[in-house]
């Protein structure tokens, strides 16, 4: 049974004008990596909540998330003005499926996301079970701007601590940027020009894909994959492509 508890503001992070994290202190349990929770406000007499999922790792404190402000987004635009003690209530327990313990056993486990849809995936970066599961371990991240390619710190982490494991290719669609592919993920899938970038061949043999973000990139991908023999991960049925629509 759901319940929602009261969470304070740790800090509020605004890397630049549509783009923030927050840090918030609760108490909400054990959770696993890749899963989410909801935040939510009362506004003008009316609670409104939205789900999150988390960029922490499991047993970390505060709990943190990777926010876009929408235009029309009533919550986080207030979200975005919160400050440091504020109140904020967190739905507990954690829910969610795009984790590890849903994804069969192979060699190499691609991680592709757009935007904010990175968070989970730091989530599970940041525990053991990634790195002993599986040989290589490859991070996409699609953005519009250079400005929106944030936590290159735990990039540089795992590159770090991981530098056989460990491979990450930035896309920005707007601008050229060093190291970075101009263009949409799905393009390179097609093309198979970011294997080439990353030096890693996908295939049904030995990869695992997990896609998070818009969904018009998932779908995208998911049908191009399928078109080089990759199959939707089913409990009844394991494949090699496991999902999570961002918004």
């Amino acid at each position: 049974m759901s319940d929602w508890i009261d969470g304070e503001v740790v800090s509020n992070i605004h890397w630049h004008e549509n783009l923030f994290s927050l840090k918030i202190a609760a108490d909400i349990g054990a959770f696993r990596a890749g899963q989410f929770t909801s935040l939510a406000l009362e506004i003008e007499g009316e609670r409104i909540a939205r789900p999150y999922s988390f960029l922490s790792s499991p047993g970390q404190q505060p709990l943190e998330f990777f926010f876009y402000v929408a235009t029309d987004g009533v919550l986080s635009n207030a979200l975005v003005a919160l400050k440091e003690g504020d109140k904020v209530l967190v739905k507990k327990p954690a829910n969610g499926f795009f984790t590890l313990d849903e994804v069969p056993q192979s060699r190499d486990l691609w991680m592709l996301a757009t935007g904010t849809g990175v968070a989970p995936y730091f989530s599970i970066l940041g525990c053991d079970e990634v790195w002993q599961r599986f040989e290589n371990v490859v991070l996409v991240q699609g953005v519009r701007t250079a400005m929106d390619l944030r936590y290159q710190d735990l990039v540089e982490q795992y590159q770090r601590e991981h530098p056989q494991a460990f491979h990450f290719q930035a896309f920005v669609s707007r601008e050229d940027y060093p190291g970075s592919i101009r263009g949409r993920i799905p393009e390179t899938i097609k093309n198979q020009e970011l294997e080439n970038h990353v030096g890693l061949p996908l295939s049904p043999e030995h990869s695992q894909i997990m896609l998070c973000g818009n969904p018009a990139m998932v779908k995208d991908c998911v049908t191009l994959l399928k078109d080089r023999g990759f199959a939707k991960n089913l409990r009844r049925k394991p494949g090699h492509i496991t999902t999570e629509k961002y918004w």
